[in-house]
């Protein structure tokens, strides 16, 4: 993914229009800003067609309204003509900054009340569409994806669900807990998008004295389950791989897990260097925190940690207390999931955007065109590399 706008010799699959749910307006403005600004330049450098032309707007944002009832129920209403469009709904399935009334009381919204406004938008789109791609950056019930006991199985249900009732084409998510949920649905697009080149772009940029070699820095996962994007980092970067495993109590179930009694840890010596720790997500912070813990016990020197979601859904308190004892140098996580303003005035904290990636990936699919080279950043980070001098 070059930075230059790109040109392209096909027509669009249809109007582009992008449906913002709430709580993504923000996201869905940016994304809508890059659009608008390459398509004019484009067309001012007359590299358009004229049968291209007729598909430029000056907003690609289509004017939805979500209502409700005074009894909590809702509906949508799509107020302009979308008839043969190329729909891309934007949504977070986690923004609890979002509320909703009932019963003339305000309460956030949860995420099956995200999922439920993204059908009715896809009701009230009514197959008129011409194809409806869903960016769900954090999969909705993604860490619901397997069956070890009798037990729901939410994630591949949901995927059915959008794409063999309700006519979804494709679906675009974000470093996905377990990529192997697609197999719910193996004749639909599912593209699991890892963030890893926004990352380390963050992590040179605020980071200037950073040493990005085998002696000076390791790339740590937090668990077993998260080996396979440590695996691509720390290749990537040309650094060694360390890994903690979870020792669990598998004869207590508490808020509907077997809770953690140790982090041990397997990999090279850590002392005297930087850590990269990798993770898709944090939601209490109390396993990665554990982590960084171990890691100054071991004599690891600064803490960076990447996650794609910052869910901080115990508050932010832990992590101050982390960074004032120096556990923790640095937290990066996306704008791809809700970030409270508490969050953003944080002097640990350093917010990756996303919005233009989404833009790329988003031009490409309206074109029909290839999106393999986004989704492997290799030759990017390399360039990003040696620019900064680091190769």
């Amino acid at each position: 993914m070059a930075d230059k706008v790109e040109e392209f010799s096909t027509i669009p699959v249809g109007p582009l229009g992008i449906i913002a749910l709430p709580g993504c307006e923000e996201l869905a403005r940016k994304i809508d800003n890059y659009l608008v600004t390459w398509r004019e330049e484009r067309e001012n450098e007359h590299k358009t067609s004229i049968a291209f032309a007729g598909y430029m707007k000056s907003s690609y944002l289509v004017n939805v309204t979500f209502d409700r009832f005074g009894t909590g129920e809702g509906k949508v209403v799509i107020r302009e003509s979308i008839r043969g469009c190329d729909i891309f709904i934007v949504c977070d399935m986690f923004n609890h900054g979002e509320t909703l009334k009932m019963y003339g009381v305000e309460i956030p919204m949860c995420p099956d009340a995200h999922y439920a406004n993204l059908k009715r938008v896809i009701s009230a789109i009514g197959g008129r569409a011409r194809r409806i791609t869903v960016i769900m950056p954090m999969l909705y019930e993604g860490r619901q994806h397997k069956r070890t006991s009798r037990e729901s199985l939410d994630c591949a249900d949901f995927l059915q669900e959008l794409c063999h009732r309700m006519g979804v084409d494709n679906i675009i998510t974000f470093d996905a807990h377990d990529p192997r949920v697609q197999n719910a649905i193996p004749l639909h697009g599912f593209e699991n998008v890892q963030p890893a080149y926004q990352m380390i772009k963050a992590l040179v940029n605020s980071v200037g004295d950073l040493k990005l070699d085998k002696e000076h820095m390791m790339v740590i996962s937090p668990d077993e389950g998260g080996m396979y994007r440590c695996i691509y980092y720390a290749t990537v970067l040309g650094l060694e791989l360390g890994m903690f495993y979870k020792r669990r109590d598998y004869s207590v179930i508490i808020e509907g897990r077997h809770p953690i009694k140790a982090h041990e840890f397997l990999g090279a010596n850590v002392e005297g260097k930087d850590v990269i720790i990798v993770d898709d997500m944090i939601s209490a912070g109390d396993s990665v925190l554990d982590v960084s813990r171990k890691l100054k016990e071991l004599g690891a020197n600064r803490i960076f940690i990447c996650c794609a979601f910052g869910l901080f859904c115990n508050g932010l308190d832990v992590f101050d207390n982390a960074y004032e004892a120096r556990l923790i140098d640095r937290v990066f996580t996306t704008n791809l999931v809700y970030r409270t303003p508490e969050l953003r005035e944080r002097e640990w904290y350093t917010e990756v955007d996303m919005s233009k990636y989404i833009s790329f990936i988003m031009d490409k699919l309206n074109h029909d065109t290839s999106v393999s080279r986004l989704l492997d950043p290799s030759d990017r980070i390399k360039a990003l590399l040696e620019e900064r001098g680091y190769r």
